[in-house]
């Protein structure tokens, strides 16, 4: 699954990395350290383009848009209903009512740093939270799908996390993960044309994996009210049993 992330990056280096425009009329948000559902963040998607009257010109770009983490459909009777759709599971992504059109045409890419993931400790009843992330410092991209709620002034853009089983050395910490995307199938994923989910949504390359460090943290991030880069340090005061396999 994927509950909990870190977003840093500011709107002017994801418009760079994504090759997107910013969407007008947004104040950029904060770098979030401890990135929790129901907040605003960004996603990259896949624009249509319009005159000036309106119409459709058949033209599209990449869009950077900050949204609400928890997808609202649009047939929902009150936006509520995104608390509880943080999460979309990639083998019902074509059957459940709340998802199979957006992935038809409504998708997307949430930038994020890393992601947090809690793993049972045999030591302890407390679970050791992990910091997932690049050991390059690079950017990942998780597939994502978002959704518009409303008309007029009062439209709610929102977007769920497409979460897969976990891959490689991942499945020692939790059977899921974010559907991570490498930069070579972000077009496809973006392409409103590309209707065939099932080809899109073939798992995280076992390299991409690799390349991730899987790095124990401090417990200060099980509170969504703590924030900074301190949480994404490594805490070395963690406790491993001997036969207890390490992660990292």
């Amino acid at each position: 699954m994927c509950g909990r992330y870190a977003a840093s990056r500011s709107p002017d280096d994801l418009v760079v990395e994504f090759e997107a425009v910013k969407a007008a009329g947004q104040q950029p948000l904060p770098a979030d350290y401890n990135v929790a559902p129901t907040k605003d963040v960004y996603v990259v998607r896949q624009k249509k383009e319009r005159d000036a009257e309106g119409a459709p010109t058949g033209g599209t770009h990449r869009e950077l848009r900050a949204v609400r983490w928890g997808l609202v459909p649009g047939w929902a009777k009150d936006p509520s209903v995104g608390n509880r759709m943080l999460n979309a599971r990639v083998e019902s992504l074509g059957d459940k009512p709340a998802f199979k059109k957006a992935a038809r045409s409504r998708r997307c890419l949430v930038p994020a740093d890393g992601w947090y993931e809690w793993a049972k400790r045999l030591d302890s009843p407390t679970k050791q939270p992990y910091f997932i992330t690049p050991e390059d410092g690079s950017i990942l991209a998780f597939a994502g799908l978002w959704e518009v709620w409303g008309s007029g002034d009062d439209r709610l853009y929102t977007c769920t996390v497409v979460t897969a089983p976990a891959v490689g050395a991942l499945q020692e910490i939790h059977e899921r993960m974010p559907l991570v995307l490498p930069r070579d199938r972000w077009a496809a994923w973006l392409d409103p044309a590309r209707e065939d989910v099932d080809a899109l949504v073939e798992p995280t390359p076992p390299e991409v994996v690799e390349a991730l460090e899987l790095r124990p943290v401090s417990t200060a991030v099980n509170n969504v009210k703590n924030n900074g880069p301190e949480l994404e340090a490594r805490d070395d005061g963690v406790s491993r049993p001997a036969d207890q396999p390490a992660l990292f």
